[in-house]
């Protein structure tokens, strides 16, 4: 079983709290999703996580390797999606992919039989030798969501994976979060509670940079399978 331990995660800029003692463990099939408005440090928290920032205190672990004191080794363990990812631009699909693959340690003919794996899971065959420069939003993001999975980790971060996608991208990327969430860990952000009542078994929600509330789905949810009610409930100013 695969398992993240958070302890006591804090993070300010400028001065200013964004995440302040975040708590909480997550195990190996299930899908949590993190909920709170705009600035309730929903991303921070994801970032720091993910290693990209580092906490001011507090520290985590993903199966027993501290993000802190052993961030390239834990970084090995977990796809990390951006918010609003970019970058990239001058690679095409398929090199985009070989450099995600390379960076945790896949070459060869594992690297390639992987790659071939995301461009069709992700169904990017068709832009494999194109620019990421010149793909659309929604086709850019399930080229950064094809890195995510192409060194197959135990752990997922995703922030607001199905941000540009069309209608029916929605639907194949929130079946394929569904299937994988049975065997991994994935941390996603989302601003559609839809979403986080159908494809999330724990919630964890955040509000100024303070998590609230966390616990199964179906706590939150009301007679009609709704969260609205709760949701605003705990994330309205106080």
């Amino acid at each position: 079983m695969f398992r993240i331990n958070a302890e006591n995660l804090s993070k300010a800029y400028s001065d200013k709290p964004a995440v302040s003692d975040v708590s909480f463990e997550a195990v190996s099939g299930q899908i949590t999703g993190l909920l709170g408005a705009n600035g309730a440090g929903k991303s921070t928290l994801i970032k720091m996580l993910a290693g990209v920032i580092t906490p001011d205190q507090g520290d985590a672990t993903l199966n027993g390797c501290s993000i802190t004191a052993n961030r390239h080794l834990a970084q090995n363990q977990i796809g990390y999606l951006p918010e609003a990812a970019s970058g990239f631009d001058n690679l095409t699909v398929h090199e985009f992919l070989v450099f995600s693959a390379n960076a945790h340690g896949l070459y060869g003919s594992a690297m390639h039989e992987a790659i071939e794996n995301c461009l069709g899971m992700l169904q990017l065959g068709d832009a494999r030798g194109e620019l990421l420069s010149s793909l659309s939003k929604g086709w850019r993001q399930r080229a950064w969501l094809a890195q995510c999975f192409v060194h197959d980790p135990p752990i997922m971060f995703l922030d607001e994976p199905t941000d540009g996608l069309d209608p029916l991208q929605k639907i194949a990327i929130r079946s394929l979060i569904k299937s994988t969430g049975q065997s991994k860990i994935i941390i996603m952000s989302t601003h559609i509670l839809e979403e986080a009542e159908t494809l999330c078994d724990r919630l964890m929600i955040m509000h100024q940079g303070r998590l609230v509330e966390t616990g199964a789905t179906s706590d939150f949810t009301d007679k009609n399978g709704r969260l609205e009610a709760s949701v605003t409930s705990l994330t309205r100013q106080r």
